[in-house]
């Protein structure tokens, strides 16, 4: 076989013999990171003298991952997150990634009405969020697109309108009246057996969905783009790869989570190369150069 014949046989990227890095789920993946130097600076928000360990971020995402158990969460279930780079942006995509739980990746600067399609179309059992972002007021437009929350405990939430919604989550420390909050979830997470996370860890596998991108295309309303734990944690790997990452390195995120730039070339990548995250919540150039 000459040389170009041998280039013309080489399996590529996405096809089924193109080989692979790894076969696990991120939750066990993150594990395995963790075991090889669990001390080592996984998350860093400079703004916020934030520090978290891979250690440190397994055991809160474990925590978070029961809560979501907790309040009813399965595998398979959907949960939005809507909200900037705060740092339980990246808890909650590895809680819910360690039961199984579809993440639905919400623009933080989507307006009400669509706000309104990805509840519909996402089938959404769980929404995360944060008070507000630039000039949209996230409480105020839950408040009006779902206004039986008003008048129901947390967890007790039953919307004509979106007939799958179960669970609005704050993520913060502040009380809002039908909101669960991060600290309420990982109180519960605290206090639920291990087993339990045990449990659900075996119901699903790399070839699962584990994240819902919704995207939008030149025409129409945003796409939702199915993505399995198999896939994004590949990519991130060989994204890393091509800018040759390693454990030494420390990478400055100013790019939005909910977009694959973000949660994969950035967040996955450095995961798989053991690299820590120096993250800025929102792109502004002195913060960035700040941050570096």
């Amino acid at each position: 076989m000459t040389e170009e014949n041998k280039i013309d046989a080489a399996p590529v990227p996405g096809s089924p013999d193109y080989p692979l890095h790894s076969e696990l789920t991120l939750g066990a993946y993150l594990k395995e990171q963790v075991a090889k130097d669990p001390d080592h600076e996984f998350v860093v928000y400079p703004d916020r003298d934030l520090r978290w360990t891979y250690r440190d971020f397994d055991e809160r995402t474990d925590n978070l991952a029961k809560g979501l158990l907790a309040i009813g969460m399965k595998p398979g279930d959907h949960l939005g997150v809507w909200a900037r780079n705060i740092p339980d942006w990246l808890t909650f995509m590895y809680a819910s990634a360690k039961i199984g739980v579809v993440m639905v990746t919400v623009n933080p600067v989507y307006k009400s009405h669509e706000l309104d399609y990805v509840l519909k179309q996402s089938d959404m059992k769980a929404l995360c969020v944060i008070d507000a972002y630039r000039d949209v007021d996230y409480l105020k437009i839950i408040r009006d697109l779902v206004p039986e929350s008003l008048n129901v405990q947390r967890g007790f939430l039953r919307s004509e309108e979106y007939p799958f919604l179960e669970n609005l989550i704050y993520m913060g420390p502040e009380k809002h009246r039908g909101f669960y909050s991060v600290p309420e979830l990982l109180l519960l997470g605290q206090h639920k057996p291990d087993s339990s996370l045990e449990w659900a860890q075996g119901q699903f596998d790399n070839n699962d969905v584990v994240m819902m991108q919704y995207t939008s295309g030149t025409t129409g309303f945003p796409k939702g783009v199915m993505l399995t734990h198999r896939n994004i944690l590949n990519n991130g790997f060989y994204i890393g790869e091509g800018q040759k990452l390693g454990a030494c390195d420390r990478v400055c995120l100013p790019v939005p989570f909910f977009h694959c730039f973000g949660c994969v070339l950035g967040v996955m990548a450095s995961l798989t190369h053991r690299c820590t995250m120096i993250i800025v919540e929102d792109f502004d150039a002195g913060l960035v150069l700040q941050a570096l």
